[in-house]
């Protein structure tokens, strides 16, 4: 029995680390894209780490139970929850394209634009309606371009 038990704990971690190494990187990237934060040097234990590696952790954690469900799909809705429930608890300046935008407008615009999630299902996984997901990603489209304008024209760059 305890050989039995062993063996699926190895296969468990065998398919985990199988999916870590495929969507890992993908999954780092859109954390760093939450946070804003500047790239780094991988295991530098930045703030788009500590969150993926959270959200890796309760992933694996209910690896058994996901039957069926995208693990991946899994992840980034943890991203997205530890994320807005972090982001809202320490808000910070922060720097790079995304620091001018608001937590959630960043988190909206990463999951619609980014990772490409459908409109009802990004209001659905933020329990919003989904026009209030729309205006938000209007507006912070509208704020990108006008920081982008803003800075060409600091620079001498005509519009």
């Amino acid at each position: 029995m305890r050989e039995r038990q062993t063996h699926r704990d190895r296969l468990r971690a065998q398919e985990f680390e199988a999916f870590v190494a495929g969507a890992g990187g993908r999954l780092l990237h859109t954390a760093t894209l939450l946070t804003a934060e500047p790239l780094a040097p991988a295991g530098t234990g930045t703030r788009a780490e500590r969150l993926l590696c959270a959200a890796l952790a309760r992933t694996y954690a209910e690896w058994d139970r996901l039957r069926g469900e995208d693990p991946y799909d899994r992840t980034r809705q943890e991203l997205a929850v530890r994320f807005a429930r972090e982001s809202w608890r320490h808000r910070r300046p922060l720097g790079g394209v995304l620091g001018a935008l608001a937590p959630l407008e960043r988190l909206v615009l990463v999951l619609r634009l980014y990772e490409e999630v459908g409109e009802d299902q990004t209001a659905a996984l933020l329990g919003l309606p989904a026009d209030r997901v729309r205006v938000v990603c209007d507006r912070s489209i509208a704020t990108l371009r006008s920081a982008g304008r803003n800075r060409r024209t600091a620079l001498g760059v005509a519009p």
